[in-house]
């Protein structure tokens, strides 16, 4: 009788795939929702959102004062809830783009390494489940917490707002907080799976933790400086010649800079949420000669961001990319 079922089923071989395939994703679903619940579980999860919270509130309030003060009569003045900078308080994109990497790091800096040191790891992958659906659970996971998180937030701000300021957004409006809470998310994501990556390669998670932070704060602080470092060097501003080398200059810096997850993110969500940006980079007298003054259009700003999206999206697959293959290659043995 079995060996007619195992006929049976060589003569159909994409059931066989299916069942295979619908295996594959049990075990896989399975290690997403136990991964969800541990990091909704997390009192390291829930001390960031009360920290996001806090940060997200002091933004609103100081963007509420900053309207407030100046006027709150014109166009788009949904968006200036994000954008809008109190007298000592930054806005609530600053806050988010300073805090937002720190929630990725909670959520996978002992990812791996903590399983490994404490022997779960070598019992987990001892059950019927394939060894990626281990590393494609965990991302997955930690990506759904994060969108989760940000349109919350982000919803919840706008709410607030909404009730302080009395003026409904348009649908403009919507659309580009919309597009701002996609790229937020996105960029978490970047630091999730790059401390993933660190929890495959380091063996301790305070070494993983030291070294996303180490990342952070090399792109956040210091790929700035080093931007401006080696633009003056290729390109020196000194002399007669220097008068020469100033949009060499600025575009070399640029450049250098954009390699920075941090600087594409403040720079796209920037010109997504000001209507007022007609432009990225430098932009000549004889290109603004006969334009005509105003806002841009939802689309065209689109144009303008779309390849820093691509961008983001491409450094946190190749992150998480390195982080699967060495998770796959690794061999794991009980402590």
């Amino acid at each position: 009788m079995v060996t007619a079922l195992e006929k049976l089923k060589g003569l159909f071989p994409e059931t066989a795939e299916k069942g295979e395939k619908r295996e594959k994703n049990i075990g896989l679903w399975a290690l997403f929702h136990k991964e969800m619940g541990d990091h909704i579980r997390s009192r390291r999860l829930q001390l960031l959102l009360g920290l996001v919270a806090v940060a997200c509130f002091a933004s609103l309030y100081g963007a509420l004062t900053g309207i407030s003060g100046t006027s709150s009569d014109g166009d788009f003045v949904f968006l200036k809830l994000f954008i809008t900078s109190g007298s000592s308080i930054p806005s609530f994109v600053s806050f988010i783009a300073m805090l937002g990497p720190f929630v990725g790091l909670a959520l996978g800096f002992d990812a791996v390494n903590s399983e490994r040191n404490s022997g779960t790891l070598n019992r987990l992958l001892s059950q019927p489940i394939y060894r990626d659906s281990v590393i494609n659970g965990k991302f997955m996971a930690g990506a759904a917490v994060i969108f989760i998180m940000v349109f919350a937030m982000g919803g919840l701000t706008a709410a607030v707002g909404l009730i302080a300021i009395g003026i409904p957004p348009s649908l403009e409006e919507v659309g580009r907080i919309l597009v701002f809470l996609l790229f937020t998310g996105v960029y978490i994501c970047f630091w999730l799976g790059l401390s993933i990556l660190f929890s495959v390669l380091c063996r301790h998670a305070a070494t993983s933790a030291l070294a996303v932070i180490a990342c952070w704060l090399f792109f956040t602080i210091f790929l700035s400086l080093l931007a401006g470092i080696i633009a003056a060097a290729l390109f020196p501003l000194d002399g007669i010649q220097g008068l020469f080398n100033v949009m060499d200059n600025y575009r070399c810096e640029l450049y250098i800079n954009r390699l920075s997850p941090y600087y594409l993110y403040a720079e796209a969500v920037t010109t997504i949420l000001n209507p007022g940006v007609r432009s990225i980079g430098v932009v000549t007298n004889a290109q603004l000669e006969g334009a005509i003054a105003g806002y841009l259009p939802f689309g065209q700003s689109l144009l303008l961001v779309w390849p820093h999206l691509t961008a983001m999206c491409a450094m946190t697959l190749a992150a998480f990319a390195l982080s699967y293959l060495k998770f796959m290659r690794q061999e794991i043995r009980s402590n």
